[in-house]
Parts: C-alpha cells; sequence; structure tokens
C-alpha cells in the first residue's frame, strides 16, 4: 500500500506543477484577448472550441480514453493499442474534414464556414495532442506529460502576444497561435517518447481493437452527458431569464473553479493509481484513499463556503455581486463531481465504461427537467440548485453500482450527514441576513464537520507528521 501512496502523491505533485502553471499562463491571456479581439470574434472561436469539445468523442469514438486504459495494461503491448488510437484518430481526422467540406458546399451552419481551414486543423492538432498526452501518463511519464503542459500553455501565451500585439492578425493569429501550442508539445512528446518505437501500421489485432471500442464507445455518452449537465443551465436561464442572468450565474462559476482545479488534479492522477491499485487487490488503500480524498473535499467546500461573500467581492465587479448566492450550490456540485471522478476512476480500472455513461445520462436528464421547474418557480438560484442535485444523483448512481465490481467500504451515513450541513450551510448563508452573526453559526457547522470527520483528520496529521520527523531526522 506505501507504494501505491507514494505513486500517487508524485503524480499529484507533477500534475499540480503542469496544472497550475497552465492556470496562471493562461489567465495572463485574457486582458489581450478582450483588449484586441471583438466580441463577435471571441464568439466565434468559442463556438468553434466548443464545437470541436463535442465532435471529438463522437468522431474517434472516444478512443483517447481507451489508449490511457489500455496501454496501462501490464499484459497488453502499448505498440498495439498506440497504434489502433492512431488509425481511428486518423480517420476521425477524415470525417471532420468531411462534415467541414458538406456545410461548406450546403452552407447549413455559416458560422463554420468563416475559418473552416483552422476549424480541421484545431482539431486534428487538439486530438493528437491529446492522444500522445495520454499515452505519455499510461507509460509512466508523468514528468514527460507536465514539460509537455507547461509548453502548451508557454508557447500559446508568447504566440498570442506576437500574433495578436505584434503583427495584428487578430483572429487569424488567435486560431494559429493555439493550434501551434498544441503542435509544439506533440514535437516534444514525440521526440522524448520515441513513439515511432511504438507504431505498428501494418500490425492488426482486431480482438484488441473490439475490446477498445467496446471499452470507448459508452464513454461518449458520458462525455455528452457532463457536456449537457454543464451547459443546459446556461441555455435555459438564457432562454427563461435572459443574457443578464445567465452572465451573472456564469461569474458564481468562479467560486468553486478554486476547488475545481484540485480535483482535475487528483483525478488525472488517480484514474493511473486506481488501475494499479485495482489490479494489485489493493482494496483498503482504495477505501483509505477515497476517506481521505472525501474528507479534504468536505472540509474545503465548507470553508469556502464560509468566505463566498468575501471571495466573490475581490473578483466580481458591483453589478455580479448577487452571483455569491448561487456559489454555495456549485461548490456542493464540485464536491461531488470530484467524488464522481474518483469512482470513475475505479470503473476504468475494471473497464466497466458503460456504468460512467449511463449514471451522467441519467443526471444529464435529471438537471434539464429540474432547471426548467426550478428556475421557472425560483429563479436564477434553481440553475445552482438543479445541478448540485444532479450531480449527487451521479454520485450516489455510481456509489451504488460500484458494489458490484469492488467492495470499498464507505460510511453513508456519517457522509450523508457531512453533505446535509453542507446543504444547511449553502441555504443558511443564502436566507439568513443577520450580518457577522451568520459566520458564527457557519462556524460552528464547520466545527460539527471536524468533529465528524476527526478520525480521518487524525491520520492525515499523523502522516504530515511523520513526514516532517522523518525529513528532519
Amino acid at each position: 500500500m506505501k507504494n501505491n501512496t507514494k505513486y500517487l502523491l508524485k503524480n499529484v505533485g507533477l500534475l499540480t506543477l503542469s496544472n497550475f502553471g497552465s492556470k496562471i499562463l493562461v489567465f495572463l491571456l485574457v486582458p489581450i484577448y478582450t483588449r484586441l479581439l471583438s466580441t463577435e470574434e471571441y464568439g466565434i472561436y468559442d463556438i468553434y472550441l466548443t464545437t470541436i469539445t463535442l465532435l471529438i468523442p463522437i468522431l474517434s469514438l472516444n478512443i483517447v480514453e481507451a489508449v490511457m486504459r489500455f496501454a496501462l495494461d501490464k499484459k497488453i503491448e502499448k505498440s498495439k493499442v498506440l497504434s489502433i488510437g492512431i488509425k481511428i484518430v486518423i480517420k476521425s481526422i477524415l470525417y471532420c474534414a468531411i462534415l467541414i467540406i458538406i456545410n461548406y458546399f450546403t452552407n447549413f451552419i455559416n458560422i463554420f464556414n468563416k475559418f473552416p481551414q483552422y476549424f480541421l486543423l484545431y482539431y486534428a492538432l487538439n486530438i493528437i495532442y491529446d492522444l500522445v498526452t495520454q499515452f505519455a501518463k499510461s507509460i509512466d511519464k508523468i514528468f514527460d506529460f507536465a514539460i509537455a503542459s507547461i509548453l502548451n500553455s508557454l508557447t500559446m501565451l508568447l504566440l498570442n502576444i506576437v500574433f495578436l500585439v505584434v503583427f495584428k492578425m487578430k483572429l487569424n493569429g488567435y486560431f494559429l497561435a493555439n493550434c501551434l501550442a498544441f503542435a509544439i508539445p506533440i514535437v516534444y512528446l514525440s521526440i522524448r517518447l520515441k513513439l515511432w518505437k511504438y507504431i505498428r501500421i501494418k500490425s492488426k489485432d482486431e480482438e484488441l481493437k473490439k475490446q477498445m471500442i467496446k471499452y470507448s464507445s459508452p464513454l461518449i455518452l458520458n462525455n455528452i452527458g457532463w457536456w449537457i449537465t454543464n451547459a443546459s443551465d446556461r441555455y435555459i436561464l438564457t432562454a427563461m431569464k435572459g443574457l443578464s442572468e445567465n452572465g451573472i450565474y456564469s461569474v458564481s462559476y468562479k467560486v468553486p473553479s478554486i476547488l475545481n482545479v484540485v480535483q482535475a488534479i487528483f483525478s488525472q492522477a488517480w484514474i493511473m493509481s486506481a488501475v494499479k491499485a485495482y489490479d494489485d487487490k489493493e482494496n483498503e488503500f482504495i477505501g483509505q484513499t477515497y476517506q481521505i480524498y472525501n474528507c479534504v473535499f468536505v472540509l474545503l467546500c465548507s470553508v469556502i463556503i464560509i468566505f463566498t461573500k468575501i471571495i466573490t467581492k475581490i473578483l466580481a465587479a458591483n453589478d455580479f455581486y448577487i452571483a455569491w448566492r448561487y456559489a454555495p450550490f456549485l461548490m456542493i456540485s464540485v464536491l461531488f463531481t470530484s467524488l464522481s471522478n474518483f469512482l470513475a476512476g475505479l470503473f476504468a480500472a475494471s473497464k466497466e465504461s458503460k456504468i460512467m455513461g449511463k449514471t451522467t445520462i441519467i443526471g444529464a436528464v435529471i438537471n434539464i427537467i429540474l432547471n426548467i421547474i426550478l428556475i421557472y418557480f425560483i429563479g436564477t438560484i434553481g440553475a445552482a440548485i438543479s445541478t448540485m442535485i444532479s450531480y449527487i444523483v451521479v454520485w450516489f448512481s455510481r456509489i451504488k453500482m460500484l458494489k458490484n465490481i469492488i467492495n470499498l467500504e464507505v460510511n453513508l451515513y456519517r457522509d450523508g450527514i457531512g453533505y446535509l450541513i453542507l446543504i444547511m450551510q449553502a441555504v443558511l448563508i443564502n436566507i439568513l441576513n443577520i450580518g457577522m452573526r451568520i459566520y458564527i453559526i457557519e462556524g460552528i457547522l464547520l466545527i460539527s464537520l471536524i468533529m465528524l470527520y476527526n478520525k480521518e483528520i487524525k491520520g492525515i496529521l499523523d502522516k504530515i507528521w511523520g513526514i516532517i520527523v522523518k525529513k528532519k531526522f
């Protein structure tokens, strides 16, 4: 179990380095975009990016996910896995080209005829970048993956400055900079990993290909489900309450994004550890990791809910300050997203991808129905509450279905009390307008959570103290 813990912590550390570096560099680009691109130009780019994000898993049968999972399998030859992945990715690029040509001649969606060459180039480089980075992680080249991620962000920053600020290339320069930001890390990883050694063009393994597609295909539903869950509230809110309300609601997502960065880093590292632990039948390691992960995220969620008003005041202008009301419920949504992704790692390890797709679609359908009902009756806050409920449903569905795959010890009764306390915090901070006294009440609820999870907290502190003492002496 110690080896699995070290492996997980090492990967979390490296991924933290690459992710935080990326977030900071991309943040620096925001003033450049808003100053040098018109709202229409940025809108075109956003539509292209959103559409490509949806098309990649559909046209490629989500094969990139299968490449990572099957390359992690010690019994399967990695060259066969990558070769199958490359062939399917190339086909998906051809399918995308066909769609662009059809749209060009039919003019079915006019906006995609403005920059068709960049649409195809961005699609191709994006999916190839995903393929090589996921393969790098699967063969345990996490350091090289981290460097590639930093190269991606650094290239994006520098080339956007060159193309937009120096050469005044406007949207053409923006597209070109972002495409090259994928190309350079692809070249770096190809050389570092010597990818040509893994490619077998003539190699055919139809049985392995069938297994990979059988695993990856259900994940298309998973991706579409998450896409619907993340986007449906924006569309429905805009239709029912207008763009202004949606703008305020969008700002409320900035507060939970603090926790979202942490969960994104852990999720990337966890899937590799989950496969290793599952293969080694380390149920105790999996159970302990889940309990600690749950404890840390519950407490972080509680603390951020307490300071939601202050954080929103710092992040948002006066017109957007009301966004703090929705943030606590979205924060709880991130908690359950994190737990759902943890369980997704175990489904991936056991190659039970169908469960991920089913549960996510269930959550997406519930989210759409609740959005329509709650936004109609209670306004914008209904969107945040419906999002929270849909994520809870996804988590609960997965925790129940996991019992058929692995014996994961979860104290649902104790955790349920913890989640109810968080919901109580979110509700009270919204309905009680009692000045500073609300912070006393919220503080008492946080203390109750600390008492509830005292065993996990003690275990975390003991491990931290053990590391400090070991290094000191």
